[in-house]
Parts: structure tokens; sequence; C-alpha cells
């Protein structure tokens, strides 16, 4: 027997219970090494009896604190012995109000009971020396230390010195979350307005710099949304550790505040372990990004160079440099990626190996239409058949080239309407480059009209060349010239042919030709047989006189 003249005197058991718990630990340890080396069957028959035995341990936790762990029996479950203990020591505590205690341990029938001030509080078993596989007089020693420590605090934090203590404490804490709490309610606007205006006042270059794409004021307003989101939540937290703090100041809710701090605390602490557990890879991380960052920042140096013309690719086209430069880019981004892939966090669960499956399913799923259109521009950009600036024709659609994409090429019709064309579509389908050089003649502008067979056909070749040479944009040299491209039933069908090398205008150029023809067969009393003809009119279906430059205007009522 022995007896516990002061609190102060626990430190001497205390010492003596951490040597035993560091002994016990060592041992387990030692135990758990030495079992590994038995072999797989043996660790997983061990395993398999811890787990069944853990199935019937219940701790003994007074205030919040875990004392010990004790054993059931069928006949006395855990928790219920448990239960009973944390009961006696209560009551052993609120007994007294003496800042000493008398603990005490007889041998039993059951094993080694521990008497605190005379009253029964524990006994260590058989059972329990077995599942801690611990001597019985050493944990009974381990179990009487922890009882009186816990009598002891038990009875120091519900003192009137302590209960004094806790209110200081506790208003401490509330006069520290009302100076915040006004603080935050003060400027918490003020805060978010500063975030805005700072968002806003640095994008200005770049909304100017875009074009408008990216607009400072949706960013600024995104910007203060999220200051806002991050205000409050910390406002919460805050709240939340306040409360935690002041239930742990008093003795009746320590448990619960305890429970609290460990519902946000613990997490936390995993977070921040784990961040520190990464930082190796981290590093790794690091050095990945940065020699990916320099290398395409040298291959943009050399593309620069190719550009300014200082150095030469041999027959590199100027408008593969900038297409050239992204997609080795992104091999570069691809390369990178497949060395951090093994030091992404999580990279080798089953959890996120099965999204990666998953992605790549979709990914395989969904892109084939994708991959033609990025294969198709690739062929677009390099085989030189079309260039950015360039009349072309696809199918019904006739524009010019804006942009040529991976997935698409953007032409501006001569309606000035913006058409987006798959690039699958533009390698597909034959395409007409009306600003492509051939042979320095230019293009060859033609048209058909049907004269009747009574009209002789060098006066409607003349005709026909006449209205050629009035019309602008159409080339004098080489002269333009007449093909009979049929004889049909009712008509000859002429067509008429001239050079020019403004492509760009082809429309205009081939209306105002259309109405020089008119025109000319007009001057010279010549009926145009072109679309059909039924039968031979009396008067020829031509203008009886001058148009005098007005329209009719319609009468008012």
């Amino acid at each position: 027997m022995y007896h516990v003249e002061k609190a102060g005197n626990r430190t001497l058991g205390v010492w003596k219970s951490l040597a035993l718990i560091a002994a016990l630990l060592l041992g387990i340890f030692v135990g758990s090494a030495h079992a590994q080396q038995g072999g797989d069957s043996e660790i997983e028959s061990n395993q398999d009896a811890i787990e069944q035995s853990e199935i019937f341990v219940a701790p003994v936790i007074i205030d919040g604190e875990t004392l010990f762990a004790l054993r059931g029996t069928t006949a006395l479950p855990a928790d219920e012995r448990a239960e009973v203990v944390q009961d006696r020591i209560r009551n052993v505590a609120e007994a007294s109000d003496a800042p000493t205690v008398t603990t005490e341990i007889r041998p039993s029938e059951e094993g080694r009971s521990i008497y605190i001030d005379g009253a029964l509080v524990s006994v260590t078993t058989t059972a329990d020396a077995d599942f801690e596989r611990v001597d019985m007089d050493v944990l009974a020693d381990l179990h009487a230390d922890a009882i009186t420590a816990a009598v002891v605090t038990y009875r120091a934090v519900r003192s009137s010195e302590a209960r004094v203590g806790s209110a200081i404490a506790a208003l401490g804490w509330t006069f520290g979350f009302l100076v915040l709490s006004y603080l935050f309610f003060r400027r918490r606007r003020r805060l978010v307005e500063l975030a805005g205006d700072f968002t806003e006042a640095r994008l200005s270059d770049v909304e100017e710099a875009t074009k408008s794409i990216v607009r400072s004021k949706a960013v600024a307003g995104l910007v203060r949304y999220l200051v806002q989101v991050f205000l409050w939540i910390s406002y919460v937290i805050l709240f939340y550790y306040y409360l935690s703090f002041v239930l742990l100041a008093f003795a009746e809710t320590r448990a619960l505040a305890e429970l609290l701090l460990t519902y946000v605390t613990e997490p936390i602490l995993n977070v921040l372990n784990g961040i520190v557990g990464f930082l190796p890879n981290l590093i790794t991380l690091g050095i990945i990004a940065v020699i990916a960052h320099y290398a395409v920042k040298g291959l943009r140096v050399f593309f620069d160079n190719v550009e300014a013309g200082s150095l030469e690719l041999g027959e590199f086209e100027p408008h593969w440099i900038a297409p050239t430069f992204h997609i080795l880019r992104i091999v570069i981004y691809l390369i990178a990626l497949v060395f951090a892939y093994p030091y992404i966090p999580g990279s080798d669960s089953a959890a996120f190996q099965g999204l990666t499956i998953l992605a790549g399913v979709m990914v395989s799923l969904g892109s084939n239409t994708v991959v033609s259109n990025v294969m198709a521009g690739l062929f677009v950009i390099y085989r030189r058949s079309t260039n950015v600036g360039d009349r072309i024709q696809v199918g019904d659609m006739i524009g010019d080239v804006v942009d040529i994409k991976l997935m698409e090429t953007l032409i501006k019709s001569v309606k000035n309407e913006m058409i987006s064309i798959p690039n699958s579509r533009l390698l597909n389908s034959e395409v007409i480059n009306y600003s492509r050089k051939i042979d320095g003649r230019g293009l060859l502008v033609h048209t058909t009209v049907g004269i009747g067979y009574e009209e002789h056909p060098k006066k409607v070749k003349a005709m026909l060349i006449e209205a050629a040479n009035r019309t602008k944009g159409l080339k004098k040299t080489p002269e333009p010239f007449v093909l009979w491209t049929g004889l049909a039933d009712y008509a000859i069908n002429y067509q008429i042919n001239a050079f020019t090398t403004r492509g760009s205008i082809l429309p205009k150029i081939r209306s105002d030709l259309h109405e020089n023809i008119v025109e000319v067969f007009n001057e010279n009393r010549v009926q145009i047989m072109t679309p059909s003809y039924v039968a031979d009119p009396q008067v020829p279906k031509l203008p009886d006189s001058e148009w005098d430059g007005s329209l009719a205007v319609p009468q008012v009522e």
C-alpha cells in the first residue's frame, strides 16, 4: 500500500507509468517483429486473435481522457465493466475534496483489486494481463497509477480555484471572439471590395490585350464571391473553435469539447501530415515542372529566331511556325505528365487508377470525330493547299480563310458570314482555291448564254468579247475567247472566257460580266434565248427605250 500526499507527488508515479508503458510498447514492438519473421501464416493467426479479442474490449474514460482498456467476458461485457469502473472512480473522486488519495492493491481471486481511499474501484484480471501481454502485477500498477491520477485531477479541476480559472478562461475566449466578430462584420464588406478592386485593376491590361475576351469586372465579381465565401467559412471555423475552447475550460463539458476538437482538428492534422509526407514528391514534381517550363521557353526562342529569319530550316513555311510550336509544346507537356504521374498523390490507389481507366474509355469512345478533325487539321496546315487569306470554295460555300485550327477552319463568306468548316470535311472535299496562282495568267472566269441559230455566230462572238472587255477586273491580255459548248434544240450555247487576277472579288466580276452581256446584246437588238425557248415572238423582248433613272413613287392616300 502506498499513500499519495499531494497532487504534485504524482510526478514520480507518472514517470514510472511512462517507463512501464515504454517498456510495454517496446516489448510489443519486438514481439511483433519477431512474429513477422515467423511467416505469413503466424501473422495472420495473430491478427485474427487480436481482432477477436478487440470485440470484448472497452476503454475506461474519465472527463474525456482514456485511462486504460478492460477485457470483457460473456457474463460481464467489456462496456458494462468499463462503465462500472468509471462510476466507481467518479464516486470516489466526489466523496472528498482532499488533494491526496490513498491507493492500495490487494490480491484477490480474480487477480489484483485496486482500492482508492478504502473503496474498491477496479480489478485487474488474468484476462486483462493476457490481452495486454504484460505481467499482472505490472499491469495492476499501471491501472492504479492511472486511476490515482484521474481522481486527483478530477478533484483539482473542480476546486474553487479551478472554477475561477475556468470562468476567467471562458471570459477571455469570449472577449477575443467578440472582438474578432466585431472586426468581421464591420470590415468584411470593405475587405471584399478591396479584393475585387485589386483584381479589376490588375486585369485591366489583360482585358485590353485580349480585346475584352477576359472581362476584368466579371473576374473581379468572381473574386469578390470567393473572398466572401472564404471569410464566412473562416468565421464558422473560428466560432467552432471558440465554442470548443469555452467547453474545454470546464471539467463537466471537457469531454464534449475534446470530441468537437477531434472532429475538425484530426482531419486537419491528417491533411498537414499528408502534406509533410508529400514534400519529397512535391519537390520532384517541381523539378519536372521547371524542366518542362524551360524546355518550352527554349522552344519558343528557337521558333522566334526562325520567324525572324535568324535561322533557316530549308523549305519550312512561315505559317508552319505557330502550329509546330504548339504541337511540340503539347508533346513536352505530355512527356512531363508521364514522368510526373508516379509522384502525384493517390496515383497508386485503386480509386485513382479506376478513374484513369474510366476517363480513357470515355475519351476513346467519344473522340473518333475529334481525332479525325485534329489529324485533318494537321494535313490542312502542312500540305500547303490552303493558307490564311485565301479565297476558297468548299461545296457551295465561298469565302476567305480567316483561321486554320486543329479542329476547324474558319472562313468569312462573301456575305460577311463567319463559317466554321470541320477539317475532316475540308480534307475529304474538293477545295477550289481562287487565290493560288498557277501559271501567272490568273483565274479563268466564264459564263454561258444561249443564242438562236438565226443570229450570226461571229456577231455573237464579237458581242461577248465586247462585254468581257467592258467588265472591270477582266484582263485584256490574254484576250477573252468564246467556246461553243453545245448545240441545243433552239439555240447555240456560247461560253465567254476571260482571265482575272482578282479572285477575291470574283462574285462581283461575274455579276458585272452578266450585266455587260445583257447591255451589249440589247444595244445590238439580239435576244438571249437562255434559259428556254418556246416560239419566236412577233416583237423581240427588248427594252424599247432608255431608263430615265427614276423609280415610281407609291401614292399615299
